[in-house]
C-alpha cells in the first residue's frame, strides 16, 4: 500500500499536534542520537530538531513517497528506508520517537521489546498511536465495505486493522526493561469544515486499505457512499462545521 505525502499534508497541523504533545513529555534535556520511526514527510522529525538540534537526529520510513517529502523538507537530515518490523538501531539511541505508525503493525508489542534493547541507559521510547477504531469515521468504513457492489471484494478479506491492546498489556510488557512507563489517552476534538473534510482526512490513512480492496473501478462510488455515512454520523454544529472526535494513546518509556 503506497502512501501519499501530499494527502497527508492536507491536515498536517492536526496530525502534528499529537507529536508535539508527545515530545513535550520526553524527559531528556539533551540527546546524542534520536531516530524518528515512521517519520512520514518529516513533520515530526522537524519537531525533534527544533527541540534538540539537528545533530544526531535521523528518520526512517518504509514509503519512498514519504521519504522524498521528508528529504525535501529537511535536506540536511539523514532519512533511510527501512521496515520497522525488523529494523534495529545500529548503535544505542537516546530517543526512539514514533508518531502514528505502530498501529499498522499488529505485533508491535514484540517490536517495542526489541526497541528497548536499542536504547541507551536512561533513553526513551516515545510512542503515539490512534485508538479510534470504535469511532463513527472507522465504523462507517466497515459499513460501506459490506453494503455496495464492491462487497464481494471484502468477503473473508477484512482490511480493518487490529485493535490496540489494553494499556495494562503495554505496561506489563515494557516495565521489565524500564525505570518508568507512562501511558495516557488524549481525545482530540477537531473542528472540520464539513463531512467531506473528514473523508479527505481518512483518505490519507485509515480509508486507504478499503479503497485499495474495493478496486479503482469502485473508488468514486465507494467514496460517495462513505461520505453519506459520515454525514449521518457527524451532524453540523452551530457554525456549520463538524467535530471529529479522535482518541489517541501515548506512552513514554524510560529505559532502566
Amino acid at each position: 500500500m503506497a502512501w501519499s505525502a501530499s494527502q497527508y499534508a492536507k491536515f498536517e497541523d492536526e496530525r502534528t499536534r499529537p507529536a508535539r504533545d508527545l515530545l513535550a513529555q520526553v524527559p531528556l534535556q539533551s540527546i546524542g542520537r534520536a531516530v524518528d520511526l515512521g517519520c512520514g514527510p518529516g513533520n515530526s522529525t522537524e519537531l525533534i530538531i527544533e527541540r534538540y538540534g539537528a545533530e544526531g537526529v535521523s528518520g526512517l520510513d518504509s514509503d519512498t513517497n514519504m521519504l522524498a517529502a521528508a528529504r525535501k523538507r529537511l535536506p540536511g537530515t539523514d532519512f533511510v528506508e527501512a521496515d520497522l518490523g525488523s529494523w534495529r538501531p545500529a548503535e544505542p539511541a537516546d530517543l526512539l520517537f514514533a508518531n502514528a505508525v505502530f498501529q499498522w503493525l499488529p505485533d508491535h508489542l514484540d517490536i517495542f521489546d526489541r526497541l528497548m534493547d536499542g536504547l541507551s541507559e536512561g533513553g526513551v521510547l516515545a510512542v503515539q498511536m490512534p485508538d479510534n477504531l470504535g469511532e463513527p469515521s472507522h465504523l462507517a468504513m466497515e459499513e460501506t465495505a459490506h453494503a455496495g457492489p464492491w462487497r464481494t471484494a471484502f468477503e473473508g478479506k477484512s482490511v480493518r486493522r487490529k485493535g490496540l491492546p489494553a494499556p495494562s498489556a503495554y505496561y506489563s510488557r515494557l516495565i521489565a526493561k524500564a525505570a518508568r512507563v507512562d501511558i495516557w489517552h488524549t481525545i482530540y476534538n477537531h473542528p472540520m469544515a464539513d463531512a467531506a473534510a473528514i473523508v479527505e482526512w481518512v483518505k490519507g490513512t485509515g480509508l486507504m486499505p478499503y479503497l485499495a480492496q474495493a478496486g479503482e473501478e469502485h473508488r468514486e462510488a465507494f467514496l460517495a457512499d462513505y461520505l453519506k455515512q459520515v454525514e449521518k454520523a457527524y451532524p453540523k454544529m452551530s457554525d456549520g462545521r463538524v467535530l471529529l472526535r479522535f482518541p489517541r494513546i501515548f506512552m513514554v518509556v524510560v529505559k532502566g
